[in-house]
């Protein structure tokens, strides 16, 4: 017998069939539901022999409810989360199904809507143990024998290895309400399930096109009764996929999707209805060439977006629109083979307009093309709420490529265009293909801010493996492409890529007023307080951009090697040596004194001793440092910097009001740790009389680019992508896979402008990247341009270092406000990053 009362206390055994015979008293009735009589089973599949049933700790659980309703659970027994299904409720929000397996048996539970919350942050996830410490049973008052068990009360577990040898056997639909089929656990626009399917790409036959009608006809005969002669045509283009369930209706399926379809007379947009999307939306791909029979027309829907064609002979016909729809009438839909498609039936081709990296410079805001090129950098999946409050999300991920035409990128924002098996696996070194694009200048005018590329509701993404058969390849622009990726050196491109990790975009305007674009301060800014609150509130992998005033109150810069939340949990950076992170915890305490010591030196005699030492310094010149394997050194800083053993140095000419600057550096033959900081003297009086100190400046995985290799891409992927909602064959990261040229990163400290709240934030190290100003501001990432981290940490420093001396001397700029870009990554851990500083005095006159 199992006495595990507590998951951190069960061993991995706990999962086998003999760790799961619970005996009799594992229930406490609650005394508002005692017992009642007997039911009848679920919706599960009928009952198992009894044998294996008292093996089954999740189905002897819901046999005991069936009887007492409702129980708390003695002594719980860890089991594995094999899946976390999402639904929209009969009432206002979303429902989880949970499908759960205690070394016998699975069984799909309903979440209470209280525990909710642990699926928003990611907590409640496939492949983790957990315990559920209280359920009931509800029965389902109208159909008959069937009921579901609620989950009251769960508690988390660790992440553990995913279940070899389980087959997910999960319900064929929600359990609770009406609902007839689940959708995707962080998005509703992408297909999610087996009951998507797609058909064969063509089929054979011949066609009595003396039967067909044009398009025109169809237009000038409008709403007619009579039954519609069959339509010959090709698909032009193709939206997303768009779901629009709300809780007070009761569609089975409700969904639409638009075609734009085409033959010699011009071109026409098609519906897609409900029930037909779940069977042809995956089918009916651009360039096919269809015949239809049995459907009904409608007057257009205006105010809806519409593809640019690229084809400028064929002519739009506005007025009508073709609705395809299970019943009234059932249509009949078929796919020609190409062989098949008859010269003489004058069909317009599918043409594009692909532009150049070159050529894109000149293209104006909201101009609509089609791109090409080599992925160098793939950042993670992120999400942004549709609405203020609601629980629906886009999902995007911004990428770079290139095409040889110019020695910028593109950069892209692409968000999920209803092909989830193509935007997953979009990787650097494939080739990639977007069409539908539309051109963002979203500052004109501000040079710091470069162009970029977004999807529209009618893109198109394929990468390399989707490219067969697409209508594309013929064009003229993609053969030069591929020409030229001909030319290309494999390992130099290689070492271009890098995958995930915290980015800048989209970059923003040099100055406030510029930020605010028409809006008024007060609706932008907010406060620390009301910044903690919304951090709280974040869903998983749900990025916000904010604004707050403050005074930078210190920054310091932590090493790669540094024991960072960064250090202890990212199994490929390298951990710092024993001794040196002793070091590093024994110099912490000391941080807060050192701007006091800075003080104390600047007096003539300590002037003149800095002076004597960097001139012997000069002389001598620069000493190498050694470095231990995974910590970087910050060597030959230049002569603004010192290197001293045991003391704590002010920069020299450095006024009262510019703060104190810490330079550290022990240097042995085995060790070296670094560390530099910098503190405002007003954050040295108050520090310790703030009312609130929140604390976001730690690092996590997701946080930090990754080195690419194309053989482990699958591997690489992984943290970058959403958390799946179903069980997967995931393989542990391998020891050997490494970050890409990360030199540490910077911590900063807010303090708000009424010195009752600080906030510690992180700062990205990108090469260019300037968080005071917009000179030199980079176009795209570039992490991994150089090996050489002291070089990166050199340069970031000096740079950082003196943007912050100047900060503190003006005192007009005192309060500041910061961008913020805040992330949720999963479970308690928040990601905030400084994305720029501006000056309220400067932005006033601009």
């Amino acid at each position: 017998m199992c006495l595990c009362t507590s998951l951190v206390g069960c061993e991995a055994s706990c999962h086998s069939a003999l760790c799961v015979l619970i005996g009799k008293n594992m229930y406490e009735p609650l005394s508002e539901f005692d017992a009642v009589s007997p039911g009848p089973s679920s919706r599960r599949s009928p009952s198992p022999p009894a044998e294996q049933a008292s093996g089954s700790w999740l189905l002897r659980t819901r046999d005991q409810l069936c009887q007492r309703l409702r129980v708390a659970v003695r002594g719980p027994v860890p089991v594995t989360v094999l899946a976390v299904q999402r639904y929209l409720g009969d009432s206002s929000g979303y429902c989880y199904d949970v499908t759960l397996w205690d070394g016998a048996e699975q069984d799909t539970w309903l979440l209470s809507s209280e525990l909710s919350p642990l699926v928003h942050r990611n907590r409640l996830r496939c492949g983790s143990c957990v315990i559920v410490r209280r359920c009931s049973y509800r029965y389902l008052e109208k159909k008959l024998a069937q009921g579901l068990v609620c989950i009251e009360e769960l508690e988390p577990g660790e992440q553990e290895d995913q279940p070899g040898g389980v087959q997910l056997r999960g319900p064929a639909g929600p359990l609770c309400g009406d609902r007839k089929h689940y959708l995707p656990l962080w998005n509703n626009e992408d297909p999610y399930g087996d009951l998507w399917r797609s058909r064969g790409q063509g089929q054979d036959g011949s066609v009595a096109v003396s039967k067909v009608c044009s398009l025109q006809k169809l237009e000038m005969t409008g709403l007619s009764k009579i039954a519609l002669p069959p339509l010959l045509v090709r698909v032009m283009h193709k939206s997303r996929l768009r779901y629009f369930g709300k809780a007070e209706k009761t569609t089975d399926y409700p969904y639409q999707a638009y075609f734009e379809v085409a033959d010699h007379s011009g071109m026409m947009s098609l519906v897609l209805w409900n029930s037909l999307c779940l069977e042809w939306y995956n089918t009916l791909q651009v360039g096919h060439v269809v015949v239809l029979h049995q459907y009904a027309v409608k007057k257009s829907y205006m105010r809806r977006t519409l593809p640019t064609p690229g084809n400028s002979q064929v002519k739009r016909l506005p007025t009508l629109e073709i609705s395809l729809n299970a019943r009234d009438p059932p249509p009949k839909i078929t796919i020609l083979s190409e062989s098949n498609v008859k010269p003489e039936w004058n069909l317009p081709a599918v043409k594009y307009q692909f532009v150049t990296r070159l050529e894109f410079n000149g293209l104006p805001h909201n101009r609509i093309c089609d791109v090409i090129g080599l992925v160098t950098y793939v950042g993670r999946c992120e999400r942004t709420r549709k609405r203020d409050e609601w629980e629906d999300f886009w999902v995007y991920r911004w990428v770079q490529m290139i095409d040889g035409t110019s020695d910028q990128p593109f950069l892209l924002e692409i968000f999920a265009t209803s092909q989830p098996e193509i935007f997953e696996n979009i990787c650097p070194m494939s080739y990639l293909v977007c069409s539908q694009m539309r051109v963002i200048h979203e500052y004109p005018g501000d040079i710091s801010c470069k162009a970029y590329l977004t999807t529209t509701n009618e893109s198109q993404v394929f990468i390399t493996g989707h490219h067969k058969g697409q209508p594309y390849i013929s064009d003229e622009k993609v053969k030069n492409y591929i020409k030229w990726t001909k030319t290309q050196n494999e390992a130099e491109i290689k070492r271009k890529t890098s995958i995930g990790g915290y980015n800048p975009y989209p970059l923003i305007p040099s100055t406030f007023a510029k930020f605010c674009n028409d809006r008024k301060a007060e609706e932008i800014l907010t406060t620390i307080w009301e910044l903690k609150a919304q951090i709280e509130r974040l869903h998983y992998r749900e990025h916000k951009r904010v604004a707050v005033q403050g005074i930078i109150a210190a920054c310091a810069f932590v090493g790669k090697g540094a024991k960072t939340e960064m250090a202890s949990n990212l199994p490929n950076i390298g951990r710092t040596d024993p001794s040196c992170e002793e070091q590093i915890l024994s110099r912490d305490a000391a941080v807060a004194d050192h701007s006091k010591r800075c003080a104390e030196q600047r007096t003539p005699r300590g002037k003149s001793n800095l002076r004597k030492r960097r001139k012997q310094s000069d002389s001598e010149g620069s000493h190498a440092v050694s470095e231990p394997e995974g910590i970087p050194v910050l060597q030959n800083l230049g002569r603004d910097v010192d290197t001293w053993s045991g003391e704590s140095l002010s920069f020299e000419g450095t006024d009262e009001g510019a703060g104190s600057f810490v330079t550290e550096s022990e240097t042995s033959d085995e060790t070296s740790c670094p560390r530099f900081s910098w503190e405002n003297p007003l954050w040295t009086e108050i520090k310790d009389s703030v009312k609130e100190h929140l604390h976001y400046s730690k690092l996590f995985p997701e946080s930090v680019t990754q080195k690419f290799d194309y053989k482990q891409k699958e591997i690489l992927m992984q943290p970058f992508n959403l958390y799946p909602g179903k069980v997967t064959n995931l393989t542990r990261r391998p020891p050997g896979v490494t970050s890409a040229s990360w030199p540490g990163h910077y911590e900063l400290t807010i303090l708000g402008i009424n010195q009752n709240i600080a906030i510690d934030v992180s700062l990205p190290t990108f090469e260019n990247f300037r968080v005071f100003g917009m000179t030199d501001l980079p176009n795209h990432l570039s992490p991994a341009s150089t090996s050489n981290t002291e070089e990166i940490q050199e340069r970031h420093w000096l740079s950082l270092k003196a943007e912050l001396e100047e900060y503190a001397r003006s005192q007009d700029r005192l309060h500041v406000i910061c961008i913020l870009d805040i992330c949720h990554l999963g479970e308690s851990n928040a990601e905030v990053f400084l994305n720029r500083v501006y000056h309220p005095t400067i932005d006033q006159t601009d």
